[in-house]
């Protein structure tokens, strides 16, 4: 027996026996409905993968990725001073958000000159660190102001680790316009970089950004096609104008978004490199390890209860990291509130020191390698991508494609299912749709008013390219707009909108429901009022009258309802109660209770959002006028 080993003792295990077991537990319910989910993109995930053998995967350059932080603050001091601290405290590479980009959020950097961003930058040893330039339509402009502080420094171009971000077709997709046409951008872009070569750049020139697709509303196939695309166009136009294809390559680099779904995030970096890869075949190249930045998503931030994007963005960046990304930058946690203090910033950058110094995350080049779940996704996530690139191919090309709509229309479809999502809460958005806290302490940021960078776009000058902009979204601001109609109405009258709890019955009766509607309301600002619960109708209506309640909501059993719940509706309607709610789905009273004055059902899968609003427009109102007794 001492000589057994221990996987001996135990009957083997193969998935007909597991699907058994589960069987078992789910009682007849459907296996697909409860287990098997699915990305934005339609793509299948199972609940439980086998093992794989691990495919052929690009990786990044051996050691870590580098910890990226954004220097977006529009005085130039206070920006040299953000990159000191950030730099003395472990990050390894910085983001310079100017003023009008997208990526900046409403502030940005405001150099106008090779002496504003030398002020901004003083101290720093640029050729001990990692630069990475988001300024825009102002790319062009700002690349040559690199190029000159190099000059200004006496410092070789070449030493710099450096992507300067020039993005026209990032720009054409976030605002919908550019300068000029293509064909006259394309071979501008080309010169620029021969111009930066002649003085010794060695860097990446273009950045193929999927973050306005993402914030768009673009799943992940979407994204990773919309991004290759963009290369391949960057890519073209450098092929075009007589630069080598293998030195164009290098030339380009990537940014793809991370959020807090670890599954799909790692996927999608790994599908990433190996489109690229893809793409250099098809071009003669051998593959090299392309240079692909990471940053945490804008779409997943929220206003309220904004301490969970810490473990929002702490996901993301892990995933990210595991997925192979070659830096990464983490959005502060009230980065949506407004500019981050230094506090924010702290944690935006420790909790990658944490993942890499403590958690040693980057110690494997592809911790993914062999895992069922991961390798399936990769390999599904890689083919729906190229599809995606070839649909845009097929249109003519990315620049076509956003000119005309289509690219738009596929993305608009997936956002409006999003919305859906968001709205029944199978998107559940902790501290906004889920778990909301009315009580909650806003969360510092500087007092640094927003600041408006350059209009337009240097890119060109004449007949412009125009289409329709993808919006820039985040999913909780439904949500949180309701808030602040709520917090708006505390500030004028002292007090929330507020939903009156007729609950039936002993406490074990109806708290299992009241907790969820209490929740529910609160993620649309109304304050739910509580009590013991109540034998009969007429006495939940005295304490509703009593309450100063406009809105009343009936929580218990379906067995109490099958009592009490027709009478206790009317009750309330005649003491002025409007709308009245029901938490619990329709059953056979739903008629009944209808003609008896519930207005709708509170439940798992129902429209929240939409309730929520008329409810919090019914509860401005105020309470409706009561029926004598």
């Amino acid at each position: 027996m001492e000589d057994t080993p221990l996987a001996d003792l135990f009957e083997p295990v193969d998935r007909a026996r597991w699907l058994g077991l589960v069987e078992g537990v789910l009682k007849g319910a459907d296996f697909e409905k409860r287990l098997v989910s699915h990305t934005a993109d339609g793509l299948r995930i199972e609940p439980l993968y086998g093992p794989a053998a691990p495919a052929a995967q690009p990786v990044r350059e051996p050691g870590p990725w580098r910890i990226a932080q954004r220097v977006d603050h529009p005085d130039l001091a206070a920006a040299n001073a953000q990159a000191l601290i950030d730099l003395e405290g472990g990050a390894d590479a910085l983001v310079l958000a100017f003023a009008g980009a997208a990526g900046a959020r409403g502030y940005g950097l405001t150099a106008a000159s090779v002496e504003d961003l030398d002020a901004a930058l003083k101290g720093v040893m640029l050729p001990l660190i990692a630069l990475r330039i988001d300024a825009g339509g102002r790319g062009l402009e700002v690349a040559r102001l690199v190029s000159a502080l190099a000059q200004r420094r006496g410092e070789d171009l070449s030493t710099y680790d450096l992507d300067l971000g020039i993005d026209p077709v990032g720009v054409l997709a976030a605002t919908g316009s550019l300068g000029a046409v293509w064909k006259d951008i394309a071979p501008r872009l080309a010169e620029t970089v021969a111009e930066l070569e002649a003085a010794g750049f060695t860097g990446r020139a273009f950045l193929a950004d999927g973050r306005p697709y993402h914030e768009g509303g673009a799943g992940e196939a979407a994204e990773l096609g919309a991004v290759l695309a963009t290369a391949v166009a960057y890519l073209r136009a450098l092929e075009d104008a007589g630069h080598d294809l293998s030195t164009a390559r290098d030339r380009i680099a990537m940014l793809l978004t991370a959020d807090a779904d670890e599954f799909v995030t790692v996927a999608k970096f790994r599908a990433m490199r190996r489109l690229w890869a893809r793409v250099e075949q098809a071009c003669g190249l051998d593959p090299k390890p392309l240079r692909l930045h990471a940053e945490t998503a804008w779409r997943m931030m929220t206003k309220r209860d904004p301490f969970v994007n810490i473990l929002r963005t702490g996901m993301a960046a892990a995933s990210a990291g595991m997925g192979g990304a070659d830096s990464v930058a983490v959005l502060p946690y009230t980065q949506a509130l407004g500019l981050p203090d230094a506090f924010a910033r702290r944690v935006a950058r420790n909790s990658q020191i944490v993942l890499i110094e403590e958690s040693h995350l980057a110690r494997v080049s592809d911790p993914a390698a062999g895992a069922g779940g991961f390798e399936a996704l990769t390999a599904e996530l890689a083919e729906a991508g190229w599809a995606a690139f070839q649909a845009i191919e097929a249109e003519g090309g990315i620049v076509a494609s956003l000119s005309v709509g289509k690219l738009q229309r596929r993305i608009e479809l997936t956002r409006e299912a999003r919305a859906k999502a968001v709205a029944n809460r199978r998107e559940p958005l902790t501290g906004a749709s889920e778990f909301p806290n009315l009580s909650e302490k806003p969360a510092a940021v500087l007092d640094v008013p927003p600041v408006a960078g350059p209009r337009g776009s240097n890119f060109g000058a004449g007949s412009a390219v125009a289409c329709d902009a993808l919006p820039s979204l985040r999913l909780a601001e439904p949500y949180e707009a309701l808030r602040d109609a709520s917090d708006a109405c505390l500030a004028k009258t002292g007090r929330r909108p507020a939903v009156f709890l007729a609950n039936l019955g002993p406490v074990a009766s109806f708290n299992a429901r009241a907790t969820f509607a209490a929740n529910a309301f609160a993620a649309g600002g109304i304050e739910a009022l509580s009590n013991e619960g109540f034998s009969d109708a007429e006495a939940a209506a005295a304490a509703f009258r009593d309450s100063g309640a406009s809105l009343a909501c009936i929580c218990s059993t379906d067995a109490i309802y099958a009592e009490h719940a027709v009478a206790t509706a009317e009750a309330l309607a005649k003491a002025g109660a409007g709308p009245i709610y029901l938490a619990g789905k329709p059953t056979d009273l739903a008629e009944p209770l209808k003609q008896a004055g519930v207005a709708a059902f509170l439940h798992v899968g129902c429209d929240l959002l939409a309730l929520l609003n008329a409810a919090l427009r019914a509860a401005m109102r105020g309470p409706a006028p009561q029926t004598p007794r």
